[in-house]
């Protein structure tokens, strides 16, 4: 079983099952209180296990099955599957970093779901292979992953500018620059690929 098959479906079990447990959702996801007062660090990685909605679940888990395949089988070869699986479970943590420490105080404040981790995988994605096609809905048809990466951390950063919704967009740019530093820094030959599939076509 392949290691993205695998956290696809712990994913979507632990997810269904604190859709069904109130209890269970409460204890994994980030909430900074549980961080500061009663040292629950674990929840730094566990709230990218459980998920707000279906369409919240839905989304994170259809985009991370069809880029975290590719990028597997890259760093599979590069540092082995477990690296891969090392790379998902860091880029959760890092992501929500900075979260943490802007809300560490404020206990209203909560953050879930795998996003940070699939942005990671998704940028990650992006470098190898610029020109693959990305679906955004509602546009019927495919837009370059290049383009989309750019509309995505534009789009992410004016909302986390604004912060009127409840999605954490800083945990999607911080997982995004994860990824592609991650990847960089693990074989800097990908940027000289990175700008020869751009240019190239």
């Amino acid at each position: 079983m392949s290691v993205t098959l695998l956290l696809v479906l712990v994913t979507v079990g632990v997810s269904i099952w604190a859709f069904q447990n109130t209890r269970l959702l409460e204890r994994l996801l980030l909430w900074p209180p549980a961080l500061t007062r009663q040292r629950q660090y674990e929840r730094l990685l566990t709230y990218g296990f459980v998920h707000a909605d279906w369409a919240h679940l839905l989304f994170n888990m259809i985009t991370l099955w069809s880029f975290g395949s590719l990028v597997e089988r890259v760093f599979s070869a590069w540092i082995g599957s477990i690296g891969f699986l090392l790379f998902y479970l860091s880029a959760i943590v890092v992501s929500i970093l900075p979260t943490y420490l802007s809300h560490q105080r404020d206990s209203g404040y909560r953050s879930l779901g795998a996003s940070g981790g699939v942005s990671a995988v998704l940028f990650a994605a992006i470098l190898f292979d610029p020109w693959s096609g990305i679906i955004l809905f509602p546009i019927p048809l495919p837009i370059p992953a290049f383009l989309f990466a750019v509309l995505y951390i534009g789009y992410s950063i004016w909302m986390d500018r604004r912060g009127h919704d409840n999605v954490n967009h800083s945990a999607h740019l911080w997982g995004a620059a994860y990824g592609v530093l991650f990847t960089l820094l693990l074989q800097p030959a990908v940027a000289a690929h990175f700008l020869r599939r751009l240019l190239g076509g």
